[in-house]
């Protein structure tokens, strides 16, 4: 049996295996659907707002109860949290492929956001409390590699399966996956929990934490489809503010609150999620809107707008673990702020091409986004995680990849604006990358200001200590 393998010098990278299969569903299916949103209409016969809710009722759920998950993996235990998260989102996939009609697909959507969310934080929480300090860096890499070619070959493998099988076979391969996944989890991952004298469930700061965020997404998203200034998104952004100003005031009053606060005081921490943020919106605006512009100005169809990122792919599994071991030696400050600056720059590339381009016209993008990407997400994470304690790894993970979804919203919501607001297409894609390569510079800066590297203390032995 594969489990005879698994010794107790090794076990660390097998459970780093285990946590990254599940990642790398999760992230799939952040970007998979796409290409094969015709193909479902086609069949189920889906009105337009119906087809905007398949996309956006993962991707609200997944945002709005990341911070939930976390707690929950600190609280309850993080290898129990995970196989929940992957028994929810594999069963929510298999009603996907299921699915029927409109409302069944978007519910079943909306679940599997769900498990994704109990997922994802436990996902970097255990890696925070399975490796040392001095090894953590490489293994984030790992973990950030994984997660960019998930997101980066989601519309390839969507547009292979819709042409040559059929659209619900983007679900249905994750039902064995997480099948096996379910058997090895116990074999390959150790159980911890926040082993803080008192814990308890912080039910108001639950239900003001998810209503605020899953609120400021919907607002992000849907921006576009009715209006910046109609009474439906002034009314969400209303209910993001109030309930997020409520959850603020909840946690300091708060004995055991979820989100700890004074997390914040530290500058690498804050300047680290404010950097993911920047991070997000470049990520999500360029897989979104270069792949709309290849289909939709330069007539590439959705299998080969999806092959065309694959060179920033490869460079991104291969930079990101080499970044991650970097940063164990010199911290994450400068590479995140040259990596950023890498992302303008292909941002700024971009905004140079026409209506009559060949994939070598978009070819050193490519590469320019792929090394910057490598350069920043490992970093980046790394920075963020060594800035919290293991005990409160889950809640700071879910921190992590909240403002990084909330990014993707919000670069896609701001760049549609641009977009719908110009005279034609291409104008507003350039204009709109313009924003984009400024903020990312913009993130670059906080970067460099923020970011420390944080020493470790080499552990006192447990007889010295007694």
């Amino acid at each position: 049996m594969l489990v005879r393998f698994v010794t107790p010098e090794n076990k660390k990278w097998w459970t780093l295996g285990a946590v990254s299969v599940g990642l790398f569903m999760i992230m799939l299916d952040n970007t998979v659907v796409n290409v094969a949103l015709p193909s479902m209409r086609n069949s189920l016969h889906l009105s337009l707002s119906e087809l905007e809710w398949v996309v956006a009722g993962y991707a609200l759920t997944f945002a709005a109860f990341m911070l939930i998950g976390g707690k929950l993996a600190d609280f309850l235990g993080r290898r129990r949290v995970f196989m929940v998260g992957l028994a929810v989102f594999t069963g929510a996939s298999l009603a996907c492929g299921l699915a029927s009609n409109g409302g069944f697909l978007i519910g079943a959507r909306i679940v599997q956001g769900l498990g994704g969310a109990l997922m994802n934080p436990a996902t970097l929480s255990i890696i925070a409390a399975t490796f040392a300090p001095r090894e953590r860096g490489r293994a984030i890499g790992i973990w950030a590699g994984v997660s960019a070619m998930a997101l980066a070959i989601g519309p390839l493998v969507g547009g292979l399966l819709t042409e040559h099988v059929n659209w619900n076979w983007i679900f249905f391969i994750n039902v064995p996956v997480g099948l096996l996944g379910l058997l090895a989890i116990p074999f390959f991952i150790d159980e911890s929990r926040d082993t803080t004298a008192e814990q308890r469930l912080d039910l108001p700061g639950l239900v003001t934490s998810a209503l605020g965020l899953f609120s400021l997404t919907y607002a992000f998203i849907e921006a576009n489809s009715y209006g910046w200034t109609s009474g439906r998104i002034l009314g969400a952004f209303a209910v993001a503010a109030v309930s997020l100003v409520g959850f603020v005031l909840l946690e300091r009053h708060q004995r055991t609150p979820m989100l700890d606060l004074s997390l914040f005081r530290n500058r690498t921490f804050g300047g680290a999620n404010a950097a993911m943020l920047f991070v997000g919106l470049a990520m999500f605006g360029t897989f979104f809107y270069v792949s709309l512009y290849m289909q939709n100005v330069l007539h590439y169809s959705p299998v080969e707008a999806g092959a065309s990122f694959l060179p920033m792919t490869i460079l991104i599994i291969l930079i990101a673990p080499r970044a991650g071991a970097l940063t164990d030696r010199v911290g994450s400050r400068w590479l995140v702020g040259i990596g950023m600056t890498l992302l303008s720059v292909m941002l700024f590339y971009y905004t140079t091409l026409g209506a009559n381009e060949s994939f070598w016209a978009l070819l050193p993008g490519l590469l320019i986004g792929g090394i910057g990407m490598g350069m920043t997400m490992t970093p980046v994470t790394a920075a963020a995680m060594s800035a919290v304690s293991v005990d409160k790894a889950g809640v700071g993970s879910a921190v992590l990849n909240s403002a990084r979804q909330v990014g993707g919203s919000l670069g896609i919501a701001v760049m549609g604006a641009i977009v719908a607001g110009s005279s034609g297409y291409l104008t507003g894609f350039h204009d709109a990358l313009r924003v984009g390569a400024i903020l990312c510079l913009a993130g670059a800066a906080v970067a460099v200001l923020a970011i420390r590297k944080i020493e470790h203390k080499q552990p006192v032995p447990v007889a010295e200590a007694a």
